[in-house]
């Protein structure tokens, strides 16, 4: 299980009971300068600075307690914005016809980056379309993945 996770099933009981979505987190290790972000969202009404600092107070009173990170870091609580990252299954398929852009872990047909419209989202793959071409991307290699701001 990695940081990530077992920070979800720590976290994500209390900003639901808040009214509030677990969309992700990111933990950035680098020493001193470690970085905790925690992605929340509140559907249909979007979030304000009064309701991250509530979110943190929230949050820090438990990671205080739980310890799951042993080293200092920076604690950031914030809405996901336009070209929100996406962590999981339902937030693709809650994405699917829109332009994504993607990073690999590993090459996938001689690339690692792809940005394009995500045409399908199946249990193990999305297909996206970059240029003309058509790519199956399995879940288990995408390193990175958000939206792309469409205006």
């Amino acid at each position: 299980m990695t940081v990530e996770e077992k920070l979800e099933n720590l976290l994500k009981p209390t900003i639901e009971s808040m009214g509030f979505e677990f969309w992700g987190c990111e933990y950035l290790p680098a020493g001193r300068h470690s970085v905790l972000r925690i992605y929340v969202e509140k559907p249909d009404e979007g979030i304000n600075v009064d309701d991250c600092a509530d979110i943190s107070r929230q949050i820090s009173a438990i990671m205080d307690v739980e310890d799951p990170i042993s080293t200092a870091y920076m604690l950031e609580v914030s809405s996901p914005g336009m070209e929100r990252l996406l962590f999981n299954l339902e937030q693709y398929r809650r994405y699917e016809g829109k332009t994504v852009q993607i990073r690999t872990a590993i090459s996938v047909l001689g690339r690692r980056r792809f940005k394009g419209p995500m045409l399908k989202v199946t249990e193990s793959h999305i297909e996206i379309e970059v240029d003309g071409e058509l790519f199956e991307i399995p879940f288990d290699v995408i390193d990175k993945a958000n939206l792309v701001a469409e205006f």
